[in-house]
Order: structure tokens, then C-alpha cells, then sequence
């Protein structure tokens, strides 16, 4: 049943990075743009951006109940980096609030601009580095350490900063398809295009960084990465699935792009998670904190499984339809101006 719930948690995460990372994207976008992607990150998220948050929601809730362990050590050692992201949320959700719904007035929309677009690199960044937090190993339960060894060093690091800018250029990468999925006028389009290259090619490169960030900071990465035949699989499929996206940045397909973008998400967070499984946190001691180890008492994980079971067929249902009203059926009159 444990493997059931952390398989369940894998597709709230991956969920939560492809729909959320658009949205937190959108505003990485916006100040990559100098603003001219404001008008239609407004118009494409304002439906369902704090929707979008029932997915963490999710992942939290699971960690805390049915893998304790991971939830208590992950708050406490990377307790700063994961403050951060809430301090960040919470800025980015209130500007985005008041831009799109306050006055019609230029200076505080300016204003309230200007928060939602550093907010969302500053979230998205943070949100990286506690990846590399937990991906890293240097994660210590013995608090006789100083202060530094015990809540600076596992996340204030070459590697956890190296995943930092990864998730940074892939949100915004995410947020740059679905832009450019808004769109009928073809100037932008093309503009937009142009920008998903970049952000694409930036990724590719930055994610090579992440590897040599890994091993600057003594973990066996790109090891680990060749020995695991599931890894290797994600990430060449990943590859392979460039040159189609590539071709339709050109040809723009909006069900087509957004097919490709989640596919190829869909294989770098599979290939991670092969990577670690059935390690969840690396810890600095060696004793990793494993699916065995982690999880909550069998009669938990059974009540817990069945509470997710009735909330899937509540809330996918639910998001899916949403997406239905205020996305999907809107492709036809697609955004056509910025």
C-alpha cells in the first residue's frame, strides 16, 4: 500500500510541475519579456492558477501522513529554503490577485507587476534548491553539528543552486509552450517561439551543469545516473522528443506542444525519481531514509489510500473539467494580442 501512496504523491508531483510550473513560469516569463508576456500570462493563468496548488496540497498531506519521516526531516533541515517558498507563494499569489482583479490604475498594477514576476523566479528558484537539498545528501539528523552543517549546508551549495536555475529556466520553458498555445497572431508566435528555443537550449545546457554541480559537491550523480536502466530510457526519450518540439515551435500545434513539453517533463522527473528509488532523502550519515524506513504503519497507509482514492475521483474529475470550461474550449479563440 506504501508504494501505492508514493506512486499517487510521484503524479500530484509531476502534476504540480507541469500545470504549476507553467503558472509560476508565466510571471519568469513575464520578466524575461520586459512585461510582454503580461497580458496573456493574466488572461491564461487567472482561471486556474490557485487550482493549480491542490497538487502540492496533495504532496504535502501524503508526506505527512504516510511518510512522516520524510516530512519532519525535510522540514527541519531544509526549513529555511522551503520558508522561502512559502514567503514566495504568498507574495506571488497576492500581487497576481490584485493585478488582475484591483483598480484599473497604471502604478499599482506596475507595482503589483514587479512582485508577481520576481516572486515567481524567487519561489521557483527556491523550490530547486530544496530538490537539490534532498537529492544531495547532505541532510544530517544529528543535531550536535553547528548550526551551518545542520540547516546552511545541504541546500547553500554549488549542485542544490545548479537545480535552482534548472527548475527556473524549465518553468519558464513550461510557461513559454504554453504561451505560445494562447496565441493566433503570428508575430507573436513567432516571438514567443523564439523564446521557448532559448529557454530550451538554456535548459539543455544548465541541465548539463546540474551533473557537474553534483560532482563539485561529492555526489556521484552522472554514476548513478548511467547504472540506472530506467534513467538512461527517460532522459533518451526526452532527447529523442527535441527535434519534434523544435519543429512544432516552427509549426505551432497547440494539443501537440503541449503533449511534448509534459512528455518530456514527465521523463526528467521519472528519470530522477529512478535514480533515488527506493532512497527518498540522501542523508550525510549514510543511513538513507528509504520507502522501507519512512513509511507510516500498514493500517495508515490503507486508511490514507483509501482517502486518496475517493479525492482522485473527486479531484481529477473536478480539475479536469475546469481546465474543460476555461482552457481547453477556449483553443478557438485563442489569445491575439499580448
Amino acid at each position: 500500500m506504501a508504494e501505492i501512496n508514493l506512486l499517487i504523491l510521484v503524479v500530484c508531483l509531476l502534476l504540480y510541475v507541469i500545470l504549476g510550473g507553467a503558472d509560476f513560469g508565466g510571471g519568469i516569463l513575464e520578466l524575461l519579456t520586459r512585461g510582454k508576456a503580461a497580458g496573456i500570462v493574466s488572461k491564461a493563468i487567472a482561471p486556474v492558477w490557485e487550482a493549480n496548488h491542490v497538487w502540492l496540497i496533495l504532496v504535502v498531506v501524503i508526506l505527512f501522513v504516510g511518510f512522516p519521516t520524510v516530512y519532519s526531516t525535510v522540514l527541519t533541515g531544509l526549513h529555511i529554503p522551503v520558508l522561502l517558498v512559502l514567503l514566495g507563494i504568498i507574495f506571488r499569489g497576492t500581487a497576481f490577485t490584485f493585478r488582475h482583479y484591483d483598480i484599473e490604475e497604471a502604478r499599482p498594477k506596475a507595482i503589483y507587476s514587479i512582485v508577481f514576476q520576481y516572486s515567481s523566479l524567487f519561489t521557483t528558484f527556491f523550490l530547486g534548491v530544496t530538490l537539490g537539498g534532498i537529492i544531495l545528501g547532505k541532510i544530517t539528523l544529528d543535531y550536535t553539528y553547528d548550526f551551518y552543517t545542520v540547516f546552511v549546508l545541504p541546500w547553500l551549495n554549488i549542485f542544490a543552486v545548479s537545480m535552482g536555475f534548472f527548475m527556473v529556466l524549465l518553468f519558464a520553458f513550461l510557461a513559454a509552450i504554453f504561451t505560445v498555445s494562447e496565441l493566433n497572431d503570428e508575430k507573436h508566435i513567432t516571438y514567443f517561439s523564439k523564446v521557448a528555443k532559448r529557454l530550451l537550449l538554456g535548459l539543455v545546457l544548465v541541465g548539463a551543469l546540474v551533473f557537474g554541480g553534483a560532482q563539485l559537491s561529492g555526489h556521484p550523480l552522472l554514476s548513478e545516473f548511467l547504472q540506472s536502466p530506467v534513467s538512461l530510457i527517460s532522459i533518451t526519450l526526452a532527447t529523442l522528443a527535441l527535434p519534434f518540439l523544435w519543429h512544432f515551435l516552427n509549426k505551432p500545434n497547440r494539443t501537440l506542444l503541449r503533449l511534448i513539453a509534459g512528455f518530456q517533463t514527465t521523463m526528467i522527473v521519472t528519470g530522477w525519481f529512478a535514480i533515488q528509488f527506493p532512497v527518498l532523502i540522501k542523508l550525510k550519515e549514510g543511513m538513507d531514509i528509504t520507502l522501507q524506513n519512512a513509511a507510516a504503519p500498514p493500517k495508515i497507509q490503507f486508511y490514507l489510500l483509501i482517502a486518496l482514492l475517493f479525492g482522485v475521483l473527486v479531484i481529477f474529475p473536478s480539475i479536469a473539467y475546469l481546465y474543460k470550461v476555461f482552457k481547453f474550449s477556449n483553443d478557438s479563440n485563442a489569445i491575439n494580442n499580448s
